[in-house]
């Protein structure tokens, strides 16, 4: 009887999957063609402008937690060093020359090949994490190509690749942008998602004392992600 039971729940789990990666397949849209030159790239300068750039480039310093409070950082933008926090790692890390970062542990600093791998696992929580808060700040970033998408509202779309650079070169983001430029959502195709064109909100916004903005949450489907702790300042 219970050989038959776990046979039988086997099965059942295995039809969910199949549903899902179905679902999935149905539902997933391809990578849109955009049109690059200097359309584009007056479109980012647009949206660059309304969120304010220029205040974003003066601020210093950037505090936020993420993951439910559970990642926690304080960004000195002007020495490119990054305290991150989770659990009882706590690491400065030295986005300029990896191997300067530094690493601590609740008592001891700690070395050798943990440190190697806490560096690297600090990094790619930081590329993450960040993105989702200062994203529109860095559509002209090295390494990105821009194009122009006609969207089905008949507005444009900004689409931009990441094609170098990060922890997962080659993710695209269409931003959808109100008539004045401001972003208020996007979608992504990413490695990480298997669905192509999610997407999420960027419509809560609020103002840091250095005249940036960030976001305080996003979401898409069913999925909250708050940021909490949000601050920008010199």
């Amino acid at each position: 009887m219970i050989k038959r039971i776990l046979k039988i729940t086997g099965v059942l789990i295995g039809l969910i999957i199949l549903g899902l990666f179905v679902y999935g397949w149905i539902i997933s849209k391809p990578l849109p063609e955009g049109k690059s030159g200097i359309e584009a790239d007056a479109l980012a300068q647009k949206m660059l402008k309304t969120i304010n750039y220029e205040g974003y480039k003066q601020t210093r310093f950037l505090e936020w937690s993420f993951r439910n409070n559970t990642h926690h950082y304080k960004w000195d933008k002007e020495s490119s060093v990054v305290e991150v926090k989770w659990s009882d790692n706590r690491i400065l890390l030295n986005l300029s020359y990896l191997e300067k970062s530094e690493v601590f542990g609740v008592k001891e600093i700690i070395t050798g090949e943990k440190r190697s791998s806490l560096i690297h696992k600090a990094l790619d929580k930081f590329n993450n994490d960040s993105f989702w808060l200062v994203a529109p700040y860095k559509v002209l970033d090295e390494g990105t190509t821009r194009s122009i998408v006609e969207l089905e509202d008949g507005s444009k779309g900004l689409l931009v690749t990441y094609v170098k650079g990060g922890s997962t070169p080659g993710d695209s983001y269409l931003w959808k942008l109100n008539p004045n430029g401001f972003p208020n959502a996007y979608q992504m195709w990413v490695k990480i998602i298997p669905i192509g064109g999610v997407e999420a909100s960027w419509n809560d916004w609020i103002l840091t004392s250095s005249g940036a903005y960030l976001p305080k949450s996003h979401k898409f489907g069913p999925i909250n992600l708050d940021i909490n702790n949000i601050k920008g300042y010199n």
